[in-house]
C-alpha cells in the first residue's frame, strides 16, 4: 500500500511532464552535443519513479525516518516544479536553480535513505546521476540561449 501512495506522488511529478511538453520552443533551442534523445526522457522518468516510490516505501515505516521522508518530501515538490518553471514559463535559469535544490535534496534524501536502509538509498543513485546529468544539460542549454528572453 505504501508503495502505491509513493507512486501516486511520483505520478504527480510526472504528470507535469505531460501538462508542459518541450514543445517548439525547446525544440528552436541550442543543445550540448550530449543532450539524450527526447524518447529517453519518458523511459528513464518512469523506472526512476518506480524506484524512487519503492524506496521510500521501504524507508517510511521505519523508525526515525521522519527527516528521511522530509527530504524526501522536498526532492518530489521541487521535481514537480521544475517542468512548469523550464518548460511551461521558458524560464532556463530560474529552472536551473530550481534544479539545483532538487540535486541538493535527492542527495539529502539519498544519504537519509542510505542510514536507514541501504537498498532505498542504492535505488535513489540513478535518480542523482539523472538529476546530475539534467543540471548539466539545463546549465548548457541556459548558457548556449542565454540571451534569448526569459533566459534569465
Amino acid at each position: 500500500m505504501l508503495f502505491l501512495l509513493f507512486l501516486l506522488a511520483s505520478s504527480g511529478a510526472a504528470a507535469t511532464g505531460v501538462m508542459f511538453k518541450p514543445g517548439a520552443w525547446y525544440g528552436g533551442l541550442k543543445k550540448p552535443g550530449f543532450t539524450p534523445p527526447n524518447w529517453a526522457f519518458p523511459v528513464v522518468w518512469s523506472i526512476l519513479y518506480v524506484l524512487i516510490a519503492l524506496a521510500a516505501a521501504r524507508v517510511a515505516p521505519e523508525d526515525h525516518a521522519g527527516l528521511a521522508m522530509a527530504y524526501f518530501t522536498v526532492q518530489i515538490v521541487f521535481n514537480t516544479l521544475w517542468t512548469p518553471v523550464f518548460f511551461g514559463l521558458h524560464h532556463m535559469k530560474a529552472g536551473l536553480v530550481v534544479i539545483g535544490i532538487l540535486w541538493l535534496a535527492v542527495a539529502g534524501t539519498l544519504w537519509q535513505f542510505w542510514q536507514i536502509d541501504w537498498i532505498a538509498g542504492l535505488m535513489f543513485v540513478p535518480y542523482l546521476v539523472w538529476v546530475s546529468v539534467a543540471f548539466a544539460l539545463n546549465a548548457s542549454v541556459w548558457w548556449l540561449n542565454r540571451h534569448r528572453p526569459n533566459a534569465t
